[in-house]
Formats: C-alpha cells, structure tokens, sequence
C-alpha cells in the first residue's frame, strides 16, 4: 500500500488532506491513484492512517479515515548518527542507507580531516537535498518517520550535544580490544531491565505510538569519522565527552559503511 507523510495540522477526526503540490501531482499523475483507492498516511510522529480517497481537487487531494495506529515500522530505540563530513557525493548514500535502516536523526559534523569546508549558502542548498533524500528513503521503505537531517555542525559544537544521549558509541580504527558489542550489550540490558520495571509497576502496558511511551526509547548517538578518520586530540575529546570507543571489527570500513554497520548492529541486538 502506498505511503504519504502529512502535516498533522492536515488530520481532522474522520478526514486528512493532501495539499502539497508534489504529493499531489505523485497521486493523481504519476501513481493515478483515484476516488477509492487506499494509501497509509503518517503523520511523521506517533500515529499513522489507512485511508481511502474521497476526493481529487486542484487544491488537494482528500482521504476519509479507516483506521488509525501507532507507528509499526519503528525501532524501539533512537540512533542519531554524528557522521563527520565525507568527500563530495558519499553522504547522500549514507543518508539513504541509514534511514532504510531505522536512524532517528543525522548530524553532519566537520572534523579536521573532513575534506569539504563549511560554506552556510552551500549547505542551505545542500541540506534540502538531503532532506528529499532522506524523504524517498523513508517512503520507499515505509518508515513511519521520516529522520532529521540536521545543520552540519563543528567539532566541538557536535561534542557538546553529546550529554543528551544515554550512551555514546565511537567506533575507531585505533581500538582493537573492545567491541561495539562489549559496549552496547550492558547498555542494552539495562534498559530491558528497566523497562520490565515499568511494567510491572505500570497497570496498562502504553500503546504503540503513545507519545510519552516514545520519548521513554533510549537515545543512542554514533559518531563516524571522515575518511582518514578523528584525529588524536578529537579522539581523546570525544572520549572525555563519555563517547565508548570501539571496534566493528577485524577490518577497516569505509566511513560510508561504518555508519550503517554501526546502526545495523546495534539494531540487531536491541530488538532481534
């Protein structure tokens, strides 16, 4: 079934309109989807909507509302990965692939080994490509959300952001005796036990999507160097910041890898 992303100003009880121009265009010119075909519409943050529609208007496609849930396709936990600045090109594939994955949000960074400099008209216009990358991405793999794609930011704007997250993962090609497992497994575990506290201490388990139930998820960062990755001192800071350092493994990732393999591992033991 096909997959819209609305406003929630655009859901009313028993209704929701499409009026942006492109989905529009995509329904009626390109899918020619008509008067009683059905599409999942999401409101990009706790709920989303079988719906059939009713009505195609200049101005807006209209869907009467069947049914309504919490979102489905989401992990239980939020990772925001702190990608540092790839050569020209590679961050959009990164994009892609993270949010097919389940990322929550991306912040690029500028490191000192990151090749493309800060320029603030460059990344305005960068930025709205992103955001439709991330967009399609999202669409085409059904995700109920479609992640942030944050202003890049400088190192030691990025370090200060960190102590919002439960734990901080830092995968660095200089670490060979500790694992992303051998750090994220008692993080893990610490939350499941908390969460089986909630439980049975709770009389009615939330429903999914329930907005408090979702801010409740555990907030992961990554952060992935550059090609060439951190340097010493942006290592030792990230470390003093309360980030894990870590190894993926045997073998040296690309940094368009390192990402999506982080995000995917992490994944794997949160909730398969």
């Amino acid at each position: 079934m096909r997959r819209f992303f609305v406003a929630p100003s655009a859901i009313g009880e028993t209704h929701i309109a499409i009026r942006e121009p492109a989905d529009r265009n995509h329904i009626k010119n390109v899918l020619r989807m008509g008067i009683g075909d059905e599409a999942v519409l999401s409101d990009g943050t706790a709920f989303e909507y079988r719906a059939r529609i009713t009505e195609i208007l200049p101005d807006g496609v209209f869907f009467e509302i069947l049914d309504k849930q919490g979102l489905a396709s989401e992990p239980s936990v939020r990772i925001t990965l702190f990608q540092g600045m790839p050569k020209q090109g590679k961050l959009e594939t990164i994009i892609q692939k993270s949010v097919e994955l389940g990322v929550h949000a991306i912040v690029p960074v500028h490191t000192a080994r990151s090749v493309p400099k800060s320029n603030i008209g460059n990344t305005i216009l960068k930025r709205e490509r992103w955001k439709r990358v991330a967009a399609e991405a999202g669409k085409q793999c059904r995700r109920g959300i479609i992640p942030e794609i944050e202003n890049p930011l400088g190192f030691t704007e990025a370090i200060a952001k960190l102590s919002r997250f439960d734990a901080v993962f830092f995968p660095y090609e200089e670490e060979e005796g500790i694992t992303l497992k051998d750090v994220l497994v008692p993080v893990a575990d610490m939350y499941r036990a908390t969460k089986t506290q909630d439980k049975e201490t709770t009389e009615e388990p939330p429903e999914a999507g329930d907005v408090a139930h979702e801010d409740a998820a555990a907030r992961i960062a990554v952060f992935i160097g550059p090609e060439g990755g951190v340097t010493g001192d942006e290592a030792d800071a990230l470390t003093c910041a309360g980030a894990k350092p870590c190894s993926l493994g045997k073998r040296i990732l690309r940094t368009e890898t390192a990402g999506p393999a982080a995000i995917a591992m992490i994944l794997y033991e949160w909730e398969l």
